[in-house]
């Protein structure tokens, strides 16, 4: 069985957050779960603060940022 993707957790809706990419089903914004882990919460520690979460969607917000990473081009 193939896992899910990032996009079976993550959705853009321009009528939440701005239409800044969140978890489906909430209004918690990818970058504020890049913004936990790079401040050092572990993922126990965000799934305390937010029990609506699950260890698969915040896998989902490193595996997003990896793929816009990887198609990040600077213009010039």
């Amino acid at each position: 069985m193939v896992p899910p993707t990032y996009q079976h957790y993550i959705s853009i809706d321009p009528e939440i957050r701005f239409g800044r990419p969140c978890l489906t089903g909430t209004r918690i914004a990818v970058a504020d779960v890049l913004g936990w882990l790079g401040g050092g919460q572990s993922v126990e520690e965000i799934i305390e603060d937010f029990p609506e979460l699950s260890r698969e969607q915040i896998q989902a917000c490193l595996l997003y940022a990896a793929d816009r990473e990887r198609h990040l081009r600077i213009a010039g």
